[in-house]
């Protein structure tokens, strides 16, 4: 597809209370390269700088590859070589291996590494060799084979054929990975379902003390890849109060990454300049974009959701909240009033009777 190929990922062993800390700071702190730029480099521990590139090797899939891309059926196999070239000054002894791919919390693709099962390209892709040992100023072409099972699932899978350095960091007691590789998409022949949901819709809306002032709403939602194809999709957002009135658009909005299959994006949207209209619906919407083997991509049927939440400016809460309490006040005083007073004409009946009575009785 068209993410961006693996990048480099810096992971450490460590021998020392220290691992999770200084692990941390090795990914934070990684050099980045892209696959057929050139690589991170690294001191090499006993003289010099350590410098490679990978890329695509030239054959009938092409000359100038940026990754490697295929479409093959269940059963089927495919050939292909990657180059490692060697721009240092000694000579560099690298591990060959495939994984499976997976999107990092920043939208990056990573991938797995050998302590990590690997179910698609890791497990399918076989290198010609475990390791490849390269001259200073040469490259070494690295074959390898994408062997599909018979029963594989119909879809896309997604990794990358890496090279791996590790180097010891004495001072810091560790084993430093430094990887590069070239992204690897697979499509496997058969029924495509290409979807995306849109799930756990939630409206926050944050108002002012001035009651004619507008308020900050917050959409969050995530977007779940439900088919069995890389998706991305166009989203767009928008609020609104009753009857569809005081809509507010959000602005433009960030694609979400190429998610595989299985994965989710978690999305947030602000919305500024919100009229308070009580009650607030919010509504996302999302257009999937699938691309196909041949680079075009097609913009699916969008889905949509919607959640709602009270949008009420607190200075007219907090009237009629003093309206209400002093209403209640009022018809408790009234209540209190009117039992009185019937107290009052009861007692002054009782003693009319009263007095009929003795009059009665003094005249018998």
């Amino acid at each position: 597809m068209h993410a961006p190929p693996p990048r480099p990922r810096s992971h450490a062993v460590a021998r020392a209370p220290l691992r999770r800390a200084v692990l941390a700071l090795l990914l934070a702190c990684a050099a980045v390269g892209l696959s057929g730029g050139p690589a991170p480099t690294a001191d090499g521990g006993k003289g010099g700088e350590v410098t490679w590139t990978v890329r695509t090797a030239a054959n009938n899939y092409g000359d100038d590859r940026s990754s490697f891309s295929y479409a093959v059926n269940p059963g089927g196999r495919v050939k292909d070589a990657m180059v490692v070239a060697n721009h240092g000054e000694k000579p560099l002894e690298l591990a060959v291996y495939a994984a499976d791919g997976f999107t990092t919390d920043t939208g990056r693709l990573d991938l797995l590494t050998p302590d990590r099962d690997s179910h698609g390209i890791g497990a399918w892709v076989h290198a010609g060799r475990d390791s490849v040992v390269v001259k200073p100023g040469r490259s070494a072409q690295i074959p390898f084979t994408a062997t599909v099972p018979e029963h594989a699932t119909p879809g896309d899978y997604v990794g990358g054929v890496l090279t791996s350095l590790k180097q010891p960091d004495d001072a810091e007691g560790i084993n430093v990975d430094r990887r590069l590789g070239i992204r690897v998409t697979l499509r496997v022949g058969g029924k495509l379902r290409p979807g995306l949901t849109i799930e756990n819709p939630h409206l926050d809306y944050s108002g002012h003390l001035n009651p004619f002032a507008k308020g900050d709403a917050t959409l969050t939602y995530t977007i779940r890849n439900t088919g069995n194809v890389v998706l991305t999709g166009r989203q767009k957002a928008y609020a609104e109060g009753p009857f569809g009135r005081l809509r507010k658009e959000a602005g433009r909005l960030a694609a979400p990454p190429d998610l595989l299959p299985g994965e989710s994006w978690r999305t947030k949207v602000r919305l500024h300049d919100v009229t308070p209209a009580l009650r607030l619906t919010a509504t996302a919407s999302l257009t999937p974009l699938l691309t196909d083997a041949s680079g075009s991509t097609t913009a699916l049927k969008p889905v949509e959701a919607t959640t709602s939440t009270w949008a009420v400016p607190w200075t007219v809460l907090l009237l009629l909240i003093a309206a209400v309490a002093a209403l209640v006040l009022t018809l408790r005083h009234r209540a209190h009033r009117e039992r009185r007073e019937e107290t009052r004409v009861r007692e002054a009946v009782e003693e009319a009777l009263r007095e009929q009575e003795k009059r009665k009785s003094a005249r018998s």
